[in-house]
C-alpha cells in the first residue's frame, strides 16, 4: 500500500448536536485552523441527512481558503446530490484548496441510517454499488473532459464544458466499507481506503484482500491509501471517559456503546492506552487516521483535539518503525 509517512486528521464537529446554545457554528472554520496549527494533517466532513448539520461540501468550501492541509470527506454519500453537478461541486471545491481535496464516498447502510435517504432523495436502493461506481466513473470522466456517459445505470449525452479540478484526472477518491465486495472494488477502482473495523487484525486481513484485488486489475497496491476512521476518546478517567462516548454513540446513532463498538473502531481509554490501541492499527497498516472526537460539545472537542494532538509525534514513529519493517521484510 501506498506509504508517504503517517498523515493524522481529525472529523470536524459539523453536528448541532455538538453546538451548544451558545456556539456559532462558523466556528468551526477556527476549529480547523487550530487543528492544523496542532500538527494535524487533515481535516474531514461527515455526510448525512440522519440529524441537522452543516452540509459537507458547504463546509469544505468554507474551509478551503482558510486552511493549508488536506480537506476530505469521511464519507461523501453521492446518491443525496445529482451526479453531473457534484463532479461540478467537487471540482471547484479542489480548485479553491488549490488540489487538497480527497473524496471518500460510501452508499449508505440498511436501516434508518441508508433506505429511507434513498427515498427522500428518489434514488432505487437496488444496485447502490453499482450506482456509486458509475458515479465516480463519471466524475472522473467530466474531470478528463468527456461530453457523454453512457453506464449501465447513469446516461448522459450532450454534456457542456465542466469546471476542471486543480489536479489531472481530479481528486482521488477512497471507498469506505469493508465487505468482501468493497475490498475487491476498493482494490479495482479506488484510490484509497477509509474503513472502521473494531479490530486492527481485521484491517491487516481486509489490506491483504485489497492488495489482491489491485493485483488482479493490473493496479499498484502501492498507489491505494490505507486510512482508518476512528472515534476517539482520551481520559485520565477511563470509566468517566467511556460515559462520555456512550453518551455520543446515544445521540449519533441512537445505541449504547457497547452495541456501536461491535461494529466501528473505538478507542478509548488514558493516553497510554488509545497511544497503545492506534498503534496496533498503524502496525496493521495505517497510513491516515481519520479521528472523530468522541465528545458532545465544541469545549470537549476542543480539549480532546489537544490531547489527541499530543500523541501525534508518537504514532508518526510507531508508522516509521512499521514501514521499516515493512521494507526489511
Amino acid at each position: 500500500m501506498k506509504i508517504t509517512g503517517m498523515d493524522i486528521g481529525v472529523l470536524l464537529p459539523t453536528g448541532t448536536a455538538q453546538w451548544g446554545p451558545a456556539d456559532d457554528p462558523r466556528e468551526l472554520v477556527d476549529f480547523g485552523r487550530h487543528a492544523e496549527r496542532a500538527g494535524f494533517s487533515s481535516l474531514f466532513v461527515n455526510d448525512s441527512l440522519i440529524s441537522p448539520r452543516i452540509e459537507a461540501l458547504t463546509m469544505l468550501a468554507a474551509l478551503a481558503p482558510a486552511t493549508e492541509v488536506t480537506l476530505g470527506t469521511a464519507a461523501l454519500m453521492p446518491f443525496l446530490r445529482r451526479p453531473v453537478q457534484t463532479a461540478q461541486s467537487l471540482a471547484s471545491i479542489d480548485l479553491l484548496s488549490g488540489g487538497r481535496l480527497t473524496v471518500t464516498v460510501g452508499a449508505g447502510f440498511p436501516g434508518r441510517f441508508g433506505r429511507p435517504l434513498y427515498t427522500l432523495s428518489e434514488v432505487p436502493w437496488e444496485r447502490r454499488f453499482a450506482r456509486l461506481d458509475e458515479t465516480v466513473a463519471l466524475w472522473r470522466a467530466l474531470w478528463n473532459g468527456a461530453d457523454s456517459f453512457h453506464g449501465e445505470i447513469l446516461r448522459f449525452a450532450d454534456i457542456p464544458p465542466m469546471t476542471r479540478p486543480s489536479r489531472a484526472g481530479g481528486p482521488p477518491i477512497w471507498l469506505g466499507g469493508a465487505t468482501p465486495a468493497a475490498l475487491a472494488r476498493t482494490g479495482r477502482s479506488y484510490d484509497g481506503w477509509l474503513p472502521y473495523p473494531p479490530d486492527p487484525a481485521d484491517y491487516a486481513s481486509g489490506l491483504r484482500d485489497i492488495g489482491k484485488a489491485a493485483a488482479d486489475a493490473g493496479r499498484r497496491a502501492e498507489d491505494i491509501t490505507p486510512a482508518l476512521f476512528v472515534t476517539v476518546r482520551i481520559d485520565d478517567d477511563v470509566e468517566s471517559g467511556r460515559r462520555a462516548v456512550d453518551g455520543y454513540a446515544r445521540a449519533t446513532y441512537g445505541m449504547p456503546l457497547r452495541e456501536l463498538e461491535r461494529i466501528q473502531a473505538i478507542v478509548t481509554g488514558s493516553a497510554e492506552q488509545v497511544r497503545e490501541r492506534l498503534g496496533q492499527y498503524v502496525a496493521a497498516g495505517v497510513r491516515h487516521l481519520v479521528a472523530r472526537l468522541g465528545a458532545l460539545d465544541l469545549r470537549s472537542q476542543r480539549e480532546q483535539l489537544e490531547r489527541l494532538a499530543d500523541l501525534i509525534p508518537a504514532l508518526r514513529q510507531t508508522a516509521a518503525h512499521a514501514s521499516a519493517s515493512q521494507a526489511v521484510a
